[in-house]
């Protein structure tokens, strides 16, 4: 229920956001914002599909390269179409998919999961540094632009007094679950030897995996793949801008709705709702009109999500036919 009720909170904050987005166009602006969706150059949006197929293929192989140091080498196919299913799964149920393509791999090549668990943590960081490293840039590149986002940003979510009452009794609350838990262990610790042994070795292959991504052979190698990853994002995004009337903007501009964007696609599923909401803003401190930047933005998230959804659908049905011909 905990779990079921997490996923529906953060539904509806993109639902909410859509909602919002939605209501930031004027009236008057709502026929521009419908006829840009409508004249919408679609035929570019092939291009971007083979781009992002590309950088899940590139996150899959640099994925197993962190694996190397462990012993382990999966084949190609079988972890690029775990990526591709873990995408899938991410849509339903936030990092859902993180665990799930460990444990498809952990399937078919007889990898222990709790250590790929740890390479995906690894991952994880690094693209938190390459995020960062595009933020660097969209602020040299954008100085003003990055600074009047974050200020609307500060202005938007500043709390008033009675969200910040709620914000210390939930803070309380938390504390008195924590400490609970805590008296509940020790009451219960001399039962709890088994699975506190188990939980110390998932643990263990955890940090294993992380501590792997220090050990790698191929450094040149794991940057490049890293640098192709994010070029790719940023190059679609950037042919994403000449979908719509309007929107057409500089590499500089899509640098910025990149970082943006990414953020978008953090906060909620699939970035529902955010990712638009993100790049309508960030295009119109870039003087594009804010209707049309959020049709654009609409439209790059509406490409993204069906290439998720072709995708992993198609390597859910691959993934076993492809195991059982290989056996």
């Amino acid at each position: 229920m905990g779990k079921f009720l997490k996923i529906a909170f953060f539904f509806l904050i993109g639902i909410l956001l859509i909602w919002w987005s939605l209501h930031q166009i004027p009236p008057q602006e709502w026929e521009k914002f419908t006829q840009a969706l409508a004249k919408s150059k679609l035929l570019l949006f092939i291009p971007v599909f083979f781009i992002l197929a590309l950088s899940h293929f590139f996150r899959a192989l640099r994925w197993r390269l962190i694996m190397e140091p462990l012993g382990y080498k999966p084949s190609i196919i079988n972890t690029y179409l775990a990526v591709l299913i873990g995408y899938l799964a991410n849509l339903a149920v936030p990092r859902l998919g993180e665990v799930l393509k460990c444990t498809l791999l952990a399937k078919y090549e007889k990898v222990p999961a709790e250590k790929i668990v740890g390479t995906i943590v690894a991952e994880r960081a690094f693209d938190v540094i390459s995020l960062g490293i595009i933020f660097l840039l969209a602020l040299t590149l954008q100085f003003n632009v990055i600074q009047a986002g974050w200020i609307q940003l500060k202005t938007q979510s500043t709390p008033d007094a009675a969200a910040a009452g709620g914000n210390n009794l939930l803070l309380y609350l938390i504390g008195g679950v924590i400490l609970i838990g805590f008296i509940a262990i020790w009451i219960f610790r001399k039962k709890l030897t088994g699975p506190i042994i188990k939980f110390k070795i998932i643990l263990l292959g955890i940090w294993e995996g992380v501590i792997s991504a220090t050990k790698l052979k191929k450094h040149n190698l794991f940057f490049f793949y890293s640098f192709a990853i994010w070029f790719l994002y940023l190059l679609a995004t950037f042919i994403g801008l000449y979908g719509t009337e309007g929107t057409a903007s500089s590499f500089s501009t899509a640098i910025s709705c990149l970082a943006y964007a990414s953020i978008g696609m953090i906060l909620t599923p699939g970035g529902i709702g955010a990712y638009a909401y993100f790049m309508a803003k960030v295009l119109e401190l870039n003087g594009v009109e804010y209707a049309l930047g959020l049709a654009n933005g609409t439209l790059q998230w509406f490409a993204q999500f069906l290439i998720v959804i072709v995708l992993g659908g198609v390597s859910l049905i691959l993934l076993p036919i492809i195991n059982k011909e290989a056996k």
